[in-house]
């Protein structure tokens, strides 16, 4: 009897322990590899959570500090070294964006709408991914891209409607890369990443081999590598190699190729480096005493550009295949607006309506989130590996185990 009383009790304990556990969608679904959520506020990081392997093949465990490919959060990083050239005077969120790229960027359903840089940090260009983005190699043009019929939403006019596009910002590299003659990974260290005193780089070509030897292997749902398994090491090509299998940057030139250094999802960042990008959000532009932005293009950023209301845009991401509406619904330039207080929208990871203003990133098994509560002073990162491509399980559009780590 005292046997049988036992195995009953364990058998109770396991059935709580699984309970507890965030359900990640799916009969082959599992915890994530990996996880780190490092709160912080104006003045630093204020606590950390760190669990599992950076490197299963090694049995590496993660850290705060360890690199990676950080998805779309990529999309909020970048902008601010738009807004940097900006307030130099190099960039006019308003002007042609056909002037600043050399070539005519029009819909052709709609040709006289001239496509501004605003539109297209807004993701309101009318561009879709329905032609790529990112497959561009080395010695290509992302002008044959655009070119392709698929790539227009020929609906809806430019300006008029929301659409998730990664198309958008190997455009936005190539204009800042016309308008400074510089290679958009070493630009985007000189404007942003070397000022903030982070150690790291856009696909990899700019990091030291200690910041690469750390690097955190993507996972898919089955617990395969997909993304960064470098073996301690950068990878022989950090960019798509040319048609030839070459890669030879030498060839370089300003304004031909804005995919090369993936500026919508490539930039490889440590927790702890994407904290002091939330909190220089919290300080308006400012850090650790220090200026980067001014208050206004900071306010520029987080400003709504597109709110969601019936047939004004979509609020998932066609191009992950997570179609679970109501996820989008405030956006500005490449940040996004928490807690839309409208029927449809599911954008509240934290389940207590505050207004957190950041940016998402969702690849190659990878769920992660930016996010500041400008108003109490305060911001949380976080990310997890060996994710599924949808985000599964919570009560928000966000994913169960995402809504664990908000909290």
């Amino acid at each position: 009897m005292a046997l049988r009383w036992i195995v009953c009790l364990l058998l109770l304990l396991c059935a709580d322990a699984r309970a507890d556990r965030p359900a990640t969608g799916g009969p082959a679904s599992r915890e994530p590899v990996a996880s780190v959520r490092v709160a912080f506020d104006r003045d630093g990081v204020t606590a950390t959570r760190v669990h599992g392997l950076a490197d299963k093949a090694t049995g590496r465990k993660l850290s705060a500090d360890d690199p990676v490919r950080i998805a779309s959060i990529s999309k909020l990083v970048t902008t601010l070294g738009v807004m940097r050239l900006v307030e130099a005077g190099k960039l006019d969120l308003d002007a042609d964006a056909s002037d600043l790229l050399g070539w005519r960027l029009r819909n052709p359903a709609f040709p006289a709408a001239p496509i501004t840089l605003r539109l297209l940090l807004s993701h309101r260009s009318s561009l879709t991914d329905a032609a790529g983005y990112w497959q561009t190699p080395l010695g290509g043009q992302l002008r044959d891209i655009v070119e392709d019929p698929r790539a227009w939403d020929t609906r809806h006019a430019p300006g008029t409607y929301f659409r998730y596009t990664n198309l958008n910002f190997p455009l936005v590299a190539q204009i800042m890369e016309r308008a400074t003659g510089e290679r958009f990974d070493q630009l985007m260290e000189r404007l942003v990443l070397q000022p903030l005193g982070i150690h790291g780089c856009f696909n990899w070509n700019r990091c030291d081999a200690a910041t690469a030897a750390r690097a955190v292997v993507l996972y898919d749902a089955d617990g395969k590598p997909v993304k960064d398994d470098n073996h301690g090491r950068k990878p022989d090509c950090p960019v798509t190699p040319a048609a030839d299998g070459s890669c030879d940057l030498s060839p370089w030139r300003a304004g031909a190729n804005g995919a090369l250094f993936s500026p919508q999802g490539g930039l490889r960042i440590s927790a702890n480096g994407l904290a002091r990008i939330g909190r220089l959000l919290l300080g308006n532009g400012s850090i650790d005493g220090r200026r980067l932005l001014k208050p206004a293009s900071v306010q520029a950023m987080i400003t709504p550009q597109w709110r969601y209301r019936a047939g004004n845009g979509l609020t998932y991401e066609e191009d992950t295949g997570d179609a679970d509406a109501g996820f989008f619904c405030r956006y500005g330039l490449a940040v996004q607006t928490l807690a839309t207080p409208v029927p449809g929208c599911r954008d509240d990871p934290f389940g207590d309506g505050v207004a957190r203003i950041g940016h998402s990133g969702s690849a190659y098994g990878l769920q992660a989130g930016l996010w500041v509560d400008r108003n109490s002073g305060t911001g949380v990162v976080w990310f997890a590996t060996g994710m599924p491509d949808e985000r599964t399980g919570g009560k928000s559009a966000f994913s169960a185990v995402e809504e664990a780590l908000a909290h």
